[in-house]
């Protein structure tokens, strides 16, 4: 199947150029022009995405070589592109450097590594705030690095007058699609693994109208729009969940319910997994840990993805009826799915805070960031796993737990044993995204099924 679909990357120089800026508020115009906008992001990142669904109106995807396989980028952007309904443009966000990617790789999920895939035309974002022709410079090495990427134009970011601008500009050789003024009003703020979620910005959509309006002003969204419809048409079928997965089934025929925690300490989880479970058969239903009282009714499996629960782990503990009723699910072996803040949520305590206390374990921030972007191996056969069954995946956190194994491990990465698991639960600190390994979604679906 050839596709048609008009897109473009918006890529950086380095980390901290504007690039969530830029491509947030590019969609956010877009979509104010009528548009139906598809936003992406390069990379396993689950925060600019809630940016993206908040500017488009319509899932923000993530696009990772790493996590999916390479053969699954352009079929997970058509997809995305697609759903809800087809899109007129695809803005996809960059990570880090256009050149930067999986350490030791090579440059292997990097932007460009993405964009080379997609074949889509690159907009490089340049903070010049520090420098005037040298990102002349800087911009000619990007464009010409490798003759595989495709970059076409460039947004310049922080100007400090229209003097030092068109100063830049003149050193350009690449049209210049916008420049944007110093503006901190328009910058989203951080925390400690990244930006704030979206759903965690009580401002977030006063804040995303002034970025729409800035880029309205400051860009020229026909350019944009112009180099978007330059990209070549991808010979790739969209991807489909339920060519992946099979139907499951209840008692009595029923759609099993899965809860899928959500709500502000629990934004984190791929697009692609609800729709994987609905495909296998199953109804996703979502509950928020800190403010509902009970699961939803039905439950039969459960699915605990990423998040900050340390930042509302004492409303989490308040939560005492909830913490009461997953604990005894747990304990009763309803299948349960746990990532990182699904880990810590079920964890006796959290910064000294009680938590659901299905695992025996203890949780507390650390001193330094773990962030890797490694290859799994499955010691055991679990509810999710297969014993020897190997996975990507990503990690990055600032706690730890102890001990940081149960007596059956959840995964075995660069050597140690990590985790806990066993026939009914799986939990983790690794985020996998499951449509690379939608083996995992049919497991917990067909476990559901059973229980």
């Amino acid at each position: 199947m050839v596709s048609a679909l008009p897109r473009l990357v918006v890529a950086a120089p380095a980390t901290g150029q504007g690039k969530t800026t830029v491509a947030t508020g590019l969609m956010a115009a877009l979509t104010r022009r009528g548009l139906a906008v598809s936003g992406h992001k390069v990379g396993p990142d689950y925060i600019d995405p809630g940016y993206h669904a908040l500017a488009c109106g319509r899932p923000g995807r993530n696009l990772d070589p790493h996590l999916v396989g390479e053969e699954l980028v352009v079929p997970l952007l058509l997809h995305g592109a697609a759903t809800p309904v087809p899109a007129s443009v695809a803005v996809v966000e960059g990570v880090m450097g256009l050149y930067d990617g999986r350490v030791g790789g090579a440059g292997f999920s990097s932007t460009a590594h993405v964009a080379a895939l997609t074949r889509s035309p690159v907009v490089l974002v340049v903070d010049i705030s520090r420098s005037s022709r040298s990102i002349g410079a800087v911009v000619h090495g990007m464009a010409t690095w490798d003759p595989t990427v495709d970059v076409v134009g460039v947004v310049l970011n922080q100007a400090g007058s229209p003097r030092h601008a068109q100063e830049v500009r003149d050193s350009i050789r690449l049209p210049v699609l916008g420049t944007l003024p110093r503006d901190e009003a328009i910058s989203a703020p951080s925390r400690h693994l990244g930006l704030v979620p979206a759903a965690e910005r009580g401002l977030a959509a006063e804040a995303l109208d002034r970025l729409a309006a800035q880029v309205e002003q400051h860009v020229d969204l026909d350019a944009v729009l112009a180099v978007a419809r330059q990209a070549p048409r991808l010979d790739a079928a969209p991807w489909a969940p339920a060519s992946v997965v099979s139907p499951v089934s209840g008692a009595g025929g029923d759609r099993p319910v899965v809860a899928m925690a959500g709500g502000r300490a629990f934004t984190f989880r791929y697009a692609e997994t609800e729709e994987l479970l609905r495909a296998a058969g199953c109804e996703v239903a979502t509950f928020d840990p800190v403010r509902d009282a009970a699961l939803p009714p039905g439950t039969r499996a459960i699915y605990l993805g990423g998040g900050f629960p340390e930042v509302h782990a004492r409303e989490i503990a308040e939560n005492t009826a909830l913490r009461a009723e997953l604990a005894a699910a747990v304990r009763d072996g309803v299948p349960t799915a746990a990532e990182c803040a699904g880990l810590l949520y079920l964890c006796a305590t959290l910064e000294g805070e009680p938590m659901v206390g299905a695992i025996e374990a203890d949780a507390v921030m650390a001193e330094r960031l773990t962030m890797r972007y490694p290859t799994l191996t499955a010691p055991a056969d679990t509810l999710l796993t297969r014993a020897g069954e190997r996975c990507t995946a990503h990690e990055f956190h600032r706690t730890h737990t102890t001990p940081e194994r149960g007596a059956v491990a959840a995964w075995t990465v660069d050597g140690a044993d990590v985790g806990f698991a066993g026939p009914t639960l799986h939990a983790s600190y690794l985020h996998t995204h499951w449509a690379g390994h939608p083996q995992l979604a049919q497991r917990l679906a067909q476990a559901a099924a059973r229980g």
